[in-house]
């Protein structure tokens, strides 16, 4: 069967996707394919995985039929987001609120894993015992040509224990790989924009520090890399570049600007802005264009101003990020006061 098959349904749960047959609608999960897909599954003392059980108090709610699970019902009592494209059958189950808040409050930076454009698969974990500047960026913002100036750093700071990472929010490594020739720095992507929910990143590029132990001690800031479009955003790239020398060489951080940089919790409706986003992601991905036009329009309407879902649709659905829809967009951030989760840059 294909992707599209009307007969089975796919879950997207985090980066991963699956597939099943449904029950009478795209929200009814046989439990044995539940469990399959998820590692939960419901017994007598609740929903369990492993050892680790949520307790249910409206089993019929949960199991309306015997041997069939509600979605609906099911993921939220798990403490995730879900979003359901009942014209699709598709699903997008995001990861645990209780995760996020935690890494939002104590700083323990979230793991994740993502491909990267040498093929390998690469991990968050991997880079514990260094200090690691993880740069977001992408081929719809004008940070794509940024690389050259992050690859500099790393190799002038490389050798005192500092590891840059980039990651961009784009589907295809084919799309990334001509702005990273040259560059030899780990570049990895993120198709399902996860870092955009586990570390409630909202614009491009976001720099995040995070320290040997994986404590991120200086969370999201707008930086750049070199200052190719400076004059048009206003932000040289020299202060943060000096800053993170400054932290590398001295293990000193600007306590102003470390503490300016609380991250506000992402709302449900970003939370949701993102899951629908990525319905629309996984639909083009699968050459469903037509299909993705609504999510990512559903989207984009939860999350105007957010550039890493209505900026990152626009060339998913044929129009120019680079065009007058986004001086429009860009305008219409400015006026609302360029809102942004986590710290002001420096300058």
């Amino acid at each position: 069967m294909t992707d599209g098959d009307p007969e089975r349904v796919t879950l997207l749960w985090e980066g991963e996707v699956g597939h099943f047959a449904p029950g009478d609608g795209p929200n009814l999960i046989p439990a044995s394919q539940f469990e399959r897909l998820t590692g939960w599954d419901l017994r007598a003392e609740g929903l369990c995985n492993g050892d680790a059980c949520v307790p249910v108090r409206d089993r019929r709610a949960v199991e309306p039929t015997p041997g069939i699970l509600d979605l609906r019902e099911v993921v939220p009592l798990l403490d995730r987001p879900i979003v359901i494209d009942d014209a699709s059958s598709v699903v997008a189950v995001g990861s645990t609120r209780s995760a996020r808040r935690h890494a939002l409050v104590s700083r323990a930076a979230p793991e994740f894993s993502l491909p990267g454009l040498d093929g390998r698969t690469h991990s968050l974990a991997e880079l514990r015992g260094r200090l690691t500047v993880l740069v977001t960026f992408s081929t719809w913002c004008g940070c794509r040509y940024d690389l050259p100036g992050w690859q500099a750093l790393a190799d002038e700071l490389g050798p005192a224990g500092l590891t840059v990472i980039a990651i961009a929010f784009d589907q295809e490594a084919e799309v990334v790989a001509p702005f990273a020739e040259g560059i030899s720095l780990p570049v990895l992507y993120d198709p399902s924009h996860l870092l955009s929910e586990l570390y409630a990143i909202s614009n491009v590029p976001t720099v995040v520090w995070i320290d040997e132990t994986g404590r991120i001690v200086r969370p999201n800031t707008p930086a750049f890399g070199t200052d190719t479009f400076a004059d048009f955003h206003g932000v040289p790239s020299g202060p943060h570049l000096d800053a993170i020398r400054d932290w590398v060489r001295t293990g000193e951080v600007d306590a102003d600007a470390a503490a300016a940089g609380i991250v506000a919790e992402l709302s449900d409706e970003e939370i949701d802005a993102r899951l629908w986003f990525r319905i629309g992601a996984h639909l083009h991905r699968v050459g469903r264009d037509d299909e993705a036009v609504a999510p990512f329009e559903t989207a984009r309407s939860l999350a105007p101003l957010d550039f890493t879902v209505a900026r990152a649709a626009m060339p998913l659905t044929g129009r120019d990020p680079f065009g007058q829809e986004f001086l429009d967009l860009y305008d219409d951030w400015v006026a609302a006061g360029r809102p942004f989760h986590g710290a002001e840059p420096d300058l």
